[in-house]
């Protein structure tokens, strides 16, 4: 059974940092044969994707509205991606999600049906 462990939410003040970890575990195949994808959501609004990485290929993918400050990374050796965030905006709070599917990723994760997901991690910026 896959399961996925997001930490390292917390509350930050607008500008600060933040590392989110997404810790892989019971995949049927090599970790870097998945796409693994940061997702979040934020009080009465939808889901969105935030990021997305390829291992395997070393493609990342980022929301615009994320570019430029958040960065996905992946350490195949501890089955464990992460998303360094910086200079956090209130408009980041959200519950942020990690998720899994086999196969690289591509521009349309936002809407890829990800077989796998995390409980979440809740990141709050206040103003």
């Amino acid at each position: 059974e896959v399961q996925l462990v997001e930490s390292g939410g917390g509350l930050v003040q607008a500008g600060g940092s933040l590392r989110l970890s997404c810790a892989a575990s019971g995949f049927r195949f090599r970790f870097d044969d998945y796409a693994i994808g940061w997702f979040r959501q934020a009080p009465g609004k939808e889901r969105e994707g935030v990021s997305c990485i390829s291992s395997s290929t070393g493609s990342t993918y980022y929301a615009d509205s994320v570019k430029g400050r958040f960065t996905i990374s992946s350490d195949n050796a501890k089955n464990t991606v992460y998303l360094q965030m910086n200079n956090l905006k209130p408009e980041d709070t959200a519950v942020y999600y990690c998720a899994a599917d086999w196969g690289p990723c591509y521009s349309d994760y936002p809407t890829r049906g990800m077989d796998s997901w995390g409980k979440g991690t809740l990141v709050t910026v206040s103003s």
